[in-house]
């Protein structure tokens, strides 16, 4: 039987607002727009159309999985961020808006300089690595993770965006202690990194059950377990520092709500005297700038 646009929007509106989806007619018709490959002007332009038997399969699958609560990137596999559509799959974490702050921060920092090289640890999709690249033309960027699935995607956005001859996917454990490729590209490029970037995992162990089911059910988990208090990833990064035959002027880190004070004295601890604090739209600290 065939069906208008507008009545599978009307049907998929009621599924979602029953398994309380907030702004379910919203979300039917980014869902739709994501399913047809279309604009919303040109979704309400064409509300009598009639959907094809494949779209409305296709777009009632999408619907079903939405009100299940996985997140709508991952249904649709595309994420904004920087102003740019990165790949996303269920190996990474969808990029969120505030850490755009942190690009903005290091762009801010670096833009005046000749041939940046920067490090992230743990780059997840790719989203900071390929962003700076785009901002910073000039800029090579070591992108960094313990996944391999979330390095496949990290490169397919670098590739995306045409930063792939300036964006380095490898395969490290934070700085790899000098066993893995990140050791390896160090010793063949002679890198010496103008800063180190990283948006880690930062929720408590006993906070992790406390997340929204739609996080806390579908994100990968090792990208948001920061430890018993949070802060253990942030303790290598400033801990292991001396992995690196040079030392960094920057530490630009991703911070969660209320940690802000605990990670700038870890980069004091460090050695780095000068640390900055960057809020978010609600005057929440969310990255943390530490120049030596």
């Amino acid at each position: 039987m065939s069906i208008t646009i507008k009545e599978a929007l009307n049907r998929a509106s009621f599924k979602l607002r029953n398994a309380g989806i907030e702004l379910p007619r919203r979300e039917a018709e980014a869902l739709m727009c994501g399913c047809l490959e279309i604009s919303l002007a040109c979704l309400y332009a064409h509300g009598e159309g009639i959907l094809t038997a494949d779209d409305n399969v296709r777009f009632t699958s999408w619907v079903s999985r939405r009100a299940a609560g996985e997140p709508y990137a991952y249904i649709i596999g595309l994420r904004e961020f920087m102003g740019l559509d990165f790949l996303v799959t269920p190996a990474v974490l969808v990029p969120r808006p505030e850490t755009e702050i942190l690009v903005e921060a290091v762009h801010c920092e670096l833009k005046n300089h000749p041939s940046p090289r920067i490090l992230e640890i743990g780059t997840g999709s790719g989203a900071i690595a390929v962003s700076l690249a785009v901002l910073l033309r000039a800029a090579h960027v070591t992108a960094t993770d313990v996944s391999l699935a979330a390095l496949e995607v990290a490169a397919k956005n670098a590739s995306r965006h045409g930063v792939q001859d300036r964006v380095h996917c490898l395969h490290s454990d934070l700085y790899d202690r000098g066993t893995g490729e990140l050791s390896t590209f160090i010793n063949c490029e002679g890198a010496a990194y103008h800063a180190v970037v990283s948006n880690p995992p930062y929720i408590a162990t006993t906070e992790i059950a406390l997340l929204a089911p739609t996080v806390r059910e579908f994100e990968p988990l090792g990208a948001l377990d920061g430890g018993d208090d949070g802060l253990s990833f942030y303790r290598r990064l400033t801990g292991e520092l001396d992995v690196l035959p040079h030392r960094p002027h920057l530490l630009v880190f991703e911070v969660g709500a209320g940690q802000a004070e605990a990670v700038a004295g870890l980069c004091r601890q460090a050695g780095y005297k000068t640390t900055r604090q960057f809020p978010d739209l609600s005057g929440i600290p969310r990255v943390i700038l530490a120049q030596d």
